[in-house]
């Protein structure tokens, strides 16, 4: 009964809104500049108009569907596991080999129907492509200076890996970033990155000379604090990107019926914006990490 008084309230409100706007221009459509009253009233209206839309449409969804007003949350440290041919697999490395065959499908596009065609003077797609490609490069350079193509390469295809996980948060999918064993793995990786390019620049002994650097007292230490990177970059990337997760679910659980559009917005900056910067951070990590141990 209380969403068929709000669904017949909803209506008055959007006409309302919608009436009183249309008045407004019409008095003041004869003056040459716009007042900031006036600009004020036709706001609100708006906003009238536009609550009245929200309370139509979570009422005919809660009277359409019957939602359920309120659910428990659960939520699982680890993701869940599936059978695949026999074999039991995490989600984890599902949606990480979706969201490489994705990136495959896409980069093998890209070759065939833009990078053939490349011209002297960018254009379009090429421009966006080299404006890409360039500015990894210079950042990957400014912030390690001297560690060759190959690094920037890496750089741009951890980005991408990371950012495509986030995509599939947007399908109400768990994101391979939101799993710690995932997390590890981008981490354990910039700490092989770290020594092999400490290694190559100083040699086994300067690498080991430079952990007891200046004097060999913090040797132990420095060596424990080498020992942790992995596991604070780890740990850093995986509780963000899983409390983006739970943010949501925590707004959906809240507004039950009522979650029209506010997930969606919100989504927006945990699902894109977020990921963007934690992926910023990660791999600008990376790369002072590594640019310590060649120093």
């Amino acid at each position: 009964m209380v969403n068929w008084i709000l669904l017949g309230i909803s209506i008055p409100v959007i006409l309302w809104g919608y009436f009183w706007r249309r008045r407004i221009i019409a008095v003041y459509a004869s003056d040459i500049e716009t007042t900031k009253k006036t600009k004020r009233l036709k706001t609100l209206a708006i906003m009238i108009a536009v609550i009245g839309v929200y309370i139509m449409l979570t009422r005919l969804i809660s009277i359409i569907f019957h939602p359920e007003e309120h659910f428990d949350l659960e939520f699982s440290l680890w993701p869940e596991r599936v059978e695949v041919l026999g074999f039991s697999l995490s989600v984890t490395i599902i949606y990480t080999w979706v969201a490489m065959a994705l990136l495959i499908i896409a980069s093998i596009l890209l070759r065939l129907t833009i990078v053939n065609r490349f011209e002297e003077l960018p254009r379009g797609a090429q421009n966006i492509i080299e404006t890409v490609a360039e500015a990894v490069g210079k950042y990957t350079n400014a912030q390690a200076h001297g560690t060759g193509e190959f690094l920037c390469s890496y750089i741009l295809s951890i980005a991408s890996l990371m950012l495509m996980s986030a995509f599939l948060e947007l399908f109400r999918l768990r994101p391979p970033t939101a799993d710690i064993t995932m997390t590890f793995a981008l981490a354990f990786m910039t700490f092989i990155f770290i020594n092999v390019y400490g290694v190559r620049r100083k040699g086994g002994i300067g690498r080991l000379k430079s952990l007891a650097s200046p004097t060999p007292v913090v040797f132990v230490f420095r060596v424990i604090s080498e020992i942790a990177i992995p596991i604070s970059m780890a740990c850093r990337l995986f509780g963000n990107m899983l409390g983006g997760m739970i943010v949501i679910d925590l707004l959906y659980m809240a507004l039950g019926s009522n979650a029209v559009g506010i997930p969606s917005v919100a989504g927006l900056y945990f699902n894109v914006f977020h990921p963007m910067m934690q992926t910023f951070i990660f791999i600008t990590l990376t790369l002072t990490f590594i640019n310590e141990a060649i120093e």
